[in-house]
């Protein structure tokens, strides 16, 4: 029984599993055939949508050969157009050129003919020039180079003499008709005075015994540098320096002042405001003092006498005004001496010459406290203080600025620039005055003959020895003026440079 059972579930089973495989089976046909459908319809509506898009693709390519057939077949027609206008005028210019070749074909023709005329005429006048030569050679007995030699020779003396003949005979006539221009030549009273020389200084160093005398100076709160300060309007520089202390300010006599009363205040020990102001106004004393003693002394050793005395006192403070390093005052009495030598010499007013100079600058004693140019406070002054009219022309006219119409103001004039251009009496003109002697020889040297120059004279004489067998009498005449030329085209100096050329032969033989 539990056999029959066992079958009966196994026969079941069976039957189970064969209709379910029956089942799954027809299930997956029918999903098979339905895909089959979808893909053979999906196959069918691509092919449709390749062969619609096929057809677009080719319809466009159709229209854009087209439109490119249309610009090529443009192009083509505007390449064609433009090659026949180059065509034309290549052919114009073509016809141009042939028109062109046959007129120098024809020129040609002419100069050939022309050309050929001229060579017989030349051989012509070669062959009648040749027997001229022949014939003047026979007569002369010299040859035509001789002859040549003989001739540009005697005209280069002639010229020579000629010229320097010439250049003597105006010489003399213009020394005849101006004395006065005679009168302007100045060459040797620039070696006549001695020069000093003052560096130019806005600053004061006052030597102190100890460093602790400087926090005396300034005392309490700086009342005492302030006082000093105030009194005497000038800076007072208290720094590391040590045992100094330094005055600072434009006013060269109020620098002195303000040096004479801190010594005395260093000497006395007593440093305090009331003190400072004695010792100030006893400082303004002796500085006023020092101002007449050197006015005075001025006046007397260049021998004018009777200036104002108001006059005395300007030129006094002069002797603490600079100009480009040069004193002042040691200036006006050298242009006063070298004014008066020149006067005695070229027969001129030296009392004159000598008052001129010494007042031609008074107007720098004044010129930081009044406006203006030094030249018109000097007139200015010299007018009021009832100096002659010759004296105030002279003031006027020392820089050029008017036109000098005395002798004795030329000197003046020359004087001045003597002074100031000599070597060592200006800081800043002693370089260009070295290069300027330099320069004389240098341009003195560059001319053929000559053997050695020397500049001397404080560069106011050119002194040149030539080359004897290189430079004749008549020669050296023609020389130094060249050399003048060449000096006033390429120099800057004051005044006038004498050029002197020497020419000298020797013959030396020995006795033995």
């Amino acid at each position: 029984m539990v056999i029959g059972n066992l079958i009966i579930n196994i026969l079941i089973a069976i039957v189970g599993v064969v209709i379910g495989f029956l089942i799954r089976k027809t299930i997956g046909e029918r999903k098979i055939g339905n895909a089959e459908e979808l893909a053979k319809r999906i196959i069918e509506d691509a092919n449709r949508d390749a062969e619609t898009r096929k057809k677009e693709i080719l319809l466009e390519a159709k229209e854009e050969i087209h439109k490119m057939r249309i610009d090529y077949d443009r192009e083509i027609r505007e390449r064609r157009t433009e090659i026949q206008k180059q065509e034309k005028r290549l052919l114009q210019k073509e016809e141009s050129i042939d028109r062109k070749m046959e007129s120098l074909e024809k020129k040609e023709d002419v100069l050939n003919k022309k050309t050929k005329e001229l060579e017989e005429k030349e051989d012509l006048i070669d062959e009648l020039y040749t027997k001229q030569v022949e014939e003047l050679e026979r007569l002369s007995g010299l040859t035509s180079e001789e002859a040549k030699e003989i001739l540009l020779n005697d005209i280069k003396k002639e010229i020579a003499h000629e010229s320097a003949v010439l250049i003597k005979e105006m010489e003399n006539k213009v020394k005849e008709e101006s004395e006065k221009k005679a009168r302007k030549i100045i060459s040797c009273a620039i070696q006549r005075c001695a020069v000093d020389h003052v560096t130019e200084s806005t600053v004061t160093v006052v030597a102190l015994p100890n460093d602790e005398m400087k926090g005396r100076i300034i005392g309490r709160e700086g009342r005492n540098i302030r006082t000093l300060e105030t009194l005497t309007g000038i800076d007072l520089i208290i720094d590391d320096t040590p045992e100094a202390v330094v005055l600072s300010g434009f006013d060269p006599i109020r620098r002195e002042v303000a040096r004479i009363a801190l010594e005395k205040l260093i000497v006395d020990g007593r440093i305090h405001p009331a003190r400072i102001e004695e010792m100030v106004e006893r400082a303004k004393r002796e500085v006023e003092n020092v101002i007449r003693e050197e006015g005075e002394q001025a006046a007397f050793d260049t021998g004018n006498h009777g200036i104002h005395p108001e006059l005395i006192k300007l030129l006094g403070r002069l002797k603490f005004r600079t100009s480009y390093g040069q004193n002042v005052l040691k200036h006006s009495i050298e242009v006063s001496y070298l004014a008066g030598l020149m006067a005695a010499e070229l027969g001129a007013d030296v009392k004159l010459a000598k008052r001129a100079g010494l007042l031609h600058d008074i107007g720098k004693a004044v010129d930081h406290e009044v406006e203006g140019p030094h030249v018109d406070i000097g007139v200015e002054l010299a007018k009021k203080y009832k100096e002659s009219k010759e004296v105030i022309h002279c003031i006027a006219a020392h820089h050029g600025d008017i036109e000098p119409t005395t002798v004795e103001a030329v000197l003046v004039q020359a004087a001045d620039a003597i002074s100031a251009a000599r070597p060592g009496a200006r800081r800043e003109t002693l370089e260009a005055y070295i290069k300027r002697l330099e320069k004389l020889e240098e341009i003195a040297n560059s001319f053929e003959g000559i053997e050695k120059s020397y500049a001397i004279q404080a560069g106011r004489e050119l002194r040149i020895m030539v080359k004897p067998e290189d430079i004749g009498d008549d020669e050296i005449v023609l020389t130094a003026r060249d050399i003048v030329k060449r000096i006033e085209a390429e120099l800057d100096y004051p005044g006038q440079i004498k050029v002197n050329v020497i020419r000298e032969t020797r013959a030396i033989e020995y006795a033995k």
